[in-house]
């Protein structure tokens, strides 16, 4: 099955209420349509450095910044394909190239067992990440589950919901069941427009009229904030 490798973007984030996003579906129906994916629980492992560099100076606000993630949409197996994925934002815009390949030969290439499986411009920006930033390893499993839309118009607006966020330092694993500690609020729900162009009419209006302002909001950042940095202030700190 074909799939997008490389994507250039603004995401937008907005925390809403279930009563919220209940409405906005209603509106929605005219112009959005379900994704391929439909509703699904995606698991990702996320990659830092000893230090967690990379999502330290994210959480600094900086003009630029970098990820890396192995993204599965299913319960995966060592053969079930997997997106790895190399995400940077620079000022307001989301740049992400990924590959698909089988689970375990993802996990042993990020790990320097195994060469690039594909030599391609994308495997190549991957590995000299992974050279550049030389302690990388897995560090934080971040799962959730999410409804996908896109625009009926034709043109690449999306909408992405994402409730049930869970984080853990535990049990990295893309085979394992889906728990783990809470990153929203009881009954919020977050929502992410992607998109290259503008948002429409339809969706300012009702963003508009329900007062619902867009939000910073890094899952990553936050389950650092919460796991990590906190265990030496001992207490949570949301972003």
């Amino acid at each position: 099955m074909a799939y997008q490798t490389i994507f250039k973007r603004f995401e937008i984030k907005y925390l809403l209420s279930l009563e919220q996003k209940e409405q906005l579906c209603q509106v929605m129906k005219p112009y959005m349509e379900l994704d391929k994916y439909g509703h699904s629980t995606i698991r990702n492992i996320y990659y830092d450095t000893d230090s967690y560099w990379l999502i330290r100076q994210s959480i600094e606000k900086p003009a630029y910044k970098e990820k890396l993630r192995i993204r599965s949409y299913e319960k995966a197996d060592k053969d079930t394909p997997v997106f790895v994925e190399l995400k940077k934002k620079y000022k307001s815009v989301v740049f992400k190239r990924r590959i698909q390949i089988p689970k375990q030969q993802a996990f042993n290439w990020l790990a320097g067992k195994e060469l690039a499986p594909q030599q391609t411009q994308i495997a190549n920006e991957i590995d000299y990440f992974r050279s550049f930033y030389k302690t990388l390893h897995p560090v934080v499993f971040l799962s959730y589950e999410r409804e996908a839309f896109y625009s009926l118009s034709g043109d690449d607006f999306r909408i992405t919901f994402d409730e049930n966020i869970l984080c853990r330092e535990e049990e990295l694993s893309l085979e394992s069941e889906v728990w783990g500690t809470p990153l929203l609020e009881k009954g919020q729900i977050l929502m992410e427009v992607k998109t290259s162009g503008g948002i429409p009419l339809w969706m300012t209006h009702f963003l508009t009229q329900q007062h619902i302002q867009k939000t910073s909001f890094s899952k990553y950042g936050i389950a650092y904030q919460n796991m990590i940095f906190s265990k030496t202030l001992g207490g949570k700190l949301y972003a």
